[in-house]
Order: structure tokens, then sequence, then C-alpha cells
């Protein structure tokens, strides 16, 4: 089932979300929700609280991206980054701020602990793409957005574009949330 997106203003999205104590069907059905979501609307990535749901959840898939053409889905549940090295800065975008863009510097590898979709505990190390695209959502269950991260000159640029959001006047390709489900954890 495709489920709306939350956009910039809706509490849930500035909201830490609470840590999984396991999965069950209910959560199983959030994660393929999720997955059939966040392709539909074009996207590599996609946090709980995007759809509403203040959980510790996010599943990512940049097989769409050119030369991540082979990497595979992930379902990543209750993530700790653990260590981050070097810096790069890259233009980024969100399914929750639709049509804004904006570059934000983030680590370039990173190491981080999560379980997943069998809420087996795995710690790994991700670079490029992979590791921009899993800060990205982190932050989201964090309750931080990527326009936070912009430079404040940068992101004077976009305020008009972020209170046109505000106020929803906002065209997307997918469902835009009218409504916040807010689950909790269980």
């Amino acid at each position: 089932m495709i489920l709306p997106i939350n956009t910039y203003s809706d509490q849930v999205l500035r909201r830490k979300t609470k840590p999984l104590k396991g999965v069950d069907e209910q959560l199983e059905d959030l994660i393929g929700n999720m997955f059939e979501s966040m392709r539909n609307a074009d996207g590599i990535g996609l946090a709980a609280p995007q759809v509403g749901a203040s959980l510790r959840l996010l599943v990512v898939d940049i097989s769409i991206a050119e030369g991540y053409e082979k990497a595979s889905p992930m379902v990543v549940i209750n993530p700790h980054i653990l260590a981050v090295k070097g810096f790069v800065s890259m233009n980024e975008g969100c399914l929750s701020i639709p049509d804004v863009r904006g570059d934000v510097v983030r680590p370039s590898s990173i190491q981080i602990k999560y379980r997943d979709e069998h809420f087996e505990e795995h710690t790994a190390e991700f670079n490029d793409l992979t590791a921009r695209v899993l800060q990205h959502e982190v932050d989201h269950l964090d309750g931080t957005l990527f326009v936070d991260r912009m430079q404040r000159r940068s992101r004077r640029k976009i305020q008009k574009e972020l209170d046109a959001i505000t106020r929803g006047e906002v065209m997307t390709s997918y469902p835009i949330a009218t409504q916040t489900l807010d689950c909790e954890a269980k």
C-alpha cells in the first residue's frame, strides 16, 4: 500500500523516534509499505516519520542511482552511527520537502550499528552515496531535516519554498499526508 508522505511542517518530522523492541507482522507490513511508497515517489531512502510513524526504522534502495544498480535494498532498525570519516558536500533533496534541493556537508564514510528486518544486529561501514542516504534518514529519526544542515545563506534562498510547503502549496506525483498517523514504538 502506498502511504502518504508527511511534509516539512508536520510535527512528526521534528520528534526523536523511539527504538523498536522487535519485529512483528504489523511492522513487516509497514516496511513493505515504506518500500512501495518510496519507490512510487522515485526516492532512494525513507524514514518511518516521513509516513507518520515515530519509530526508529528506515528503508534504503539506491539501485536506481547510476553506478549503484547492484546495491541491495536495506531495512535499518534502531541505527546508531559509531564512527565517521572524511567530509564531502553533496546536493540533497527529500520526499518530505518536495522540489527543494541544497548542498549539505556530511561525513563521506560511516560505521553504523543497526538491526535488519529479522531484528539481527549488524555493524558495517558504508561510503559514498549509501553513507549519505543513511545519514540523511538517521537524521529523520532524530527530528532533523537536511535543510537544518544547510548553510544559513543557502537556507535563506529556499525559505519561500519552505513557507509554501508549510501552507500546503505543493504539487507532487505522490500522495502527501493531510494528517499524521503518529504510531509509537511497541
